[in-house]
């Protein structure tokens, strides 16, 4: 198998085992998780959320003030003192001039003047023409309102944007508008307009972004387009080009009345190169929206006056193209559905391994902390991250979980019972164990059998009494079944309270109760008796065998010594004649021709008179050495006896073959041979005869052979001669 193979295997292996083990908590998870998910996305549970991401507004660190807005208000007091509303043309062109002699770098009028409010129109038009930095505001008409056109003298020159404000169902402002479309016609908002004209003399124009062309980018801020369900939306109404709304506290802006301004009580150095908005703050006048920062616990709802929300508004878009300060950013649906389902495993799981409830309680309540925490701490850097619905999934799961485990705590007090009172019956050592390996039922047979009372035993683990080493084993053949589910049988060795070692069978097989509890049984027998003896049988079986391999060794080194030469190891005279036989029948039923050589060395008596027999010997086995390189693997070479050598050339194809082979035995051995230290020189003579040229028989034919050798020996020797 390969290794690739072994390790997906053994990854699947323990997948399937984490799966079995999750298995309640994943089930659970899945669920509650389903529910809530479900709950989410029907719009249930927006309330809720929205009112959550209020309190994280008010519980944001507070911000400096924005510098480059300045609210011109006109409050209670101005209209006392101007003595009407609207405030006359002529007034409002004085405040125009004066304003824009300050040199602000846009100016902003958050006042409706479709129309003229007489006296000083003339005035009014004078100083929409001459200053070209002015932005006015139109009210687009939609379902609740027929629209209130631009200022006319502005609108020549497209000098305005609409105020138009997206509003929740609970009445609360929490997302800006960039653009809207009437027929078909682009309309830019109040605040934009603003922003474009400060940011132009920044060199920041408008552009798509690279991530998505849809997308507007401004500097270092790229303005999300706001989606029906962003955030805790639930099919909102996303027309238009909307942003969600990332507010300053109240009063982040320097505010100034129209009367310090007419007045000429206003520093010269306030206004310059800033975007000045001139709007309302009088109660009288009703120009007051709610935003996240409305609610307090403790004061009634305080809303912001129309000029301030859209100072908030041109305020979000300029900190973000040039500050880089944070839009809010929201997941996707899918990311969010893997987010409430990760903290309801979270719940399931910590409750699953935390049955007390006071521990569960403890730790629902730090991992709720650690929710709220990690979403403020991600808001703080403009990501909005539901609470209510991981929240709501945590308790939730953890909820169920803990009635699960009530539910099973009091069907294990049945199941111990009903167990406990039927094994005490059963003679065998039976033990009861949980998922633990805890035990949590013993008959009185394994009591007695383990030398330990009930008292000690009960809730404890075989780590408490036997060694590590059997504690071991005992665990390990748990878990195998718990694992597998399939039952088992083991043998083991197990040491009592009084020292004694037995070697035990133990079934294991897992039992269910009706709450899904699950239990490993274990049936014991004692099998001492029975292992030793077979240990005997096997040491009896052992001494046999080794006798008979020894006998068969002792066959086959006797029938090596018929048939072979002692001293070389070559085939004897005996073993030659067998060869030869078999080689003669094969070369007849195949039509094959068969060669034999007699080889006889020259000059052998010499060596053996003038060294010795053992130099002798030593020849003889070098020159069998020397024979069975020169010749093939089907080949055969034999010592008949003395210096006569025999060579079987079988399946040769022409006489010239065995020609060739003897002559390369005499190139062979006409090399010296050193013996121990004494170097000498012989020769062979060769006789050869073919089958079925020379004979048909095997003894004429190894008579020819013969005959040749002597012949060759007669011609001068170190010859060969053919029959």
């Amino acid at each position: 198998m390969q290794p690739t193979q072994i390790v997906k295997q053994t990854l699947w292996a323990r997948l399937r085992q984490w799966f079995h083990q999750e298995r309640r908590v994943l089930l659970t998870s899945s669920t509650v998780a389903s529910c809530v998910i479900i709950l989410r996305f029907a719009g249930f549970l927006q309330s809720w959320e929205l009112s959550a991401l209020d309190q994280v507004f008010r519980l944001r660190p507070p911000e400096s003030p924005n510098e480059r807005v300045v609210i011109v208000e006109i409050n209670e007091k101005d209209l006392q003192q101007v003595g009407q509303w609207p405030i006359p043309d002529a007034v409002m062109a004085t405040l125009l001039q004066k304003i824009n002699a300050f040199k602000p770098r846009a100016i902003g009028l958050d006042i409706y003047r479709d129309m003229p409010v007489k006296p000083g129109y003339r005035e009014f038009i004078k100083a929409c023409e001459t200053i070209p930095n002015l932005i006015g505001i139109e009210l687009l008409p939609d379902e609740k309102s027929l629209g209130v056109p631009p200022p006319p003298p502005l609108k020549v020159n497209n000098q305005f944007g609409f105020n138009n404000v997206v509003v929740d169902p609970d009445g609360k402002v929490r997302r800006s508008l960039l653009y809207w479309h009437v027929d078909g016609k682009r309309h830019t908002s109040f605040a934009l307009q603003l922003a474009l004209i400060y940011l132009k003399a920044e060199g920041i124009t408008p552009k798509g972004s690279r991530v998505n062309p849809r997308y507007l980018q401004m500097g270092q801020a790229v303005f999300r387009r706001f989606e029906s369900t962003d955030g805790a939306y639930v099919q909102a109404d996303a027309k238009g080009y909307q942003i969600l709304a990332n507010f300053r506290r109240p009063s982040s802006f320097r505010i100034v009345s129209m009367s310090d301004i007419l007045f000429n009580r206003v520093e010269p150095g306030l206004l310059r190169d800033r975007v000045v908005l001139i709007g309302s703050t009088a109660s009288s006048l009703q120009d007051f929206f709610y935003t996240p920062y409305s609610n307090n616990l403790v004061k009634a709802a305080q809303p912001i006056s129309g000029v301030e929300l859209h100072a908030d508004f041109l305020s979000q878009i300029l900190s973000a193209a040039l500050d880089g300060r944070p839009l809010i950013n929201t997941w996707s649906d899918l990311v969010e559905a893997l987010w409430i389902f990760g903290w309801c495993w979270i719940g399931a799981s910590v409750s699953w391994r935390l049955p007390f409830p006071k521990k569960s309680v403890i730790s629902m309540f730090l991992a709720g902390t650690g929710l709220i925490g990690i979403c403020y701490l991600a808001f703080l850097i403009g990501w909005w991250i539901p609470i209510i619905p991981p929240l709501l999934a945590l308790n939730g799961s953890a909820l169920v979980i803990t009635g699960h485990l009530a539910y099973l705590k009091e069907e294990l007090k049945r199941s111990k019972d009903f167990l406990q009172t039927v094994i005490n019956t059963i003679p065998d050592p039976i033990f009861v164990k949980d998922t633990e390996h805890h035990w949590i039922i013993l008959n009185q047979a394994y009591c007695k059998f383990s030398g330990y009372p009930l008292e000690i035993l009960i809730e404890k683990c075989p780590y408490d009494f036997f060694s590590k080493h059997e504690a071991d084993v005992f665990w390990e053949n748990n878990e195998r079944v718990f694992q597998t589910g399939k039952e088992q049988e083991n043998e083991e060795e197990f040491t009592d309270a009084l020292g004694n070692t037995h070697l035990i069978a133990t079934k294991r097989s897992l039992h269910k109760d009706a709450a899904g509890n699950i239990f490993l049984v274990g049936v014991i027998r004692d099998i001492t008796e029975r292992k030793q003896l077979e240990e005997e049988l096997k040491r009896t079986a052992a001494e046999l065998t080794r006798d008979n391999a020894e006998l068969k060794q002792e066959e086959m080194q006797l029938r090596h010594l018929a048939y072979h030469d002692p001293l070389t190891g070559l085939p004897n005279r005996q073993h030659f004649h067998d060869c030869l036989h078999q080689s003669l029948q094969w070369a007849n039923s195949n039509n094959q021709l068969v060669a034999l050589l007699f080889l006889d060395l020259d000059g052998f008596k010499q060596v053996n008179d003038r060294l010795g027999h053992d130099k002798g010997d030593l020849l003889l086995k070098i020159v069998a050495q020397r024979l069975k390189a020169c010749l093939r693997g089907s080949d055969t070479v034999s010592r008949l006896g003395g210096d006569e050598f025999t060579v079987i050339l079988p399946a040769i194809k022409k006489v010239q073959d065995a020609a060739t082979v003897a002559e390369k035995i005499l190139e062979t051995l006409s090399r010296s041979f050193v013996l121990d230290g004494d170097t000498v020189f012989v020769t062979v003579s060769i006789g050869i005869s073919v089958y079925p040229l020379d004979s048909n028989e095997l003894n004429t034919l190894i008579k020819n052979a013969d005959s040749a050798m002597y012949r060759a020996k007669e011609q001068g020797r170190n010859q060969f001669v053919l029959s």
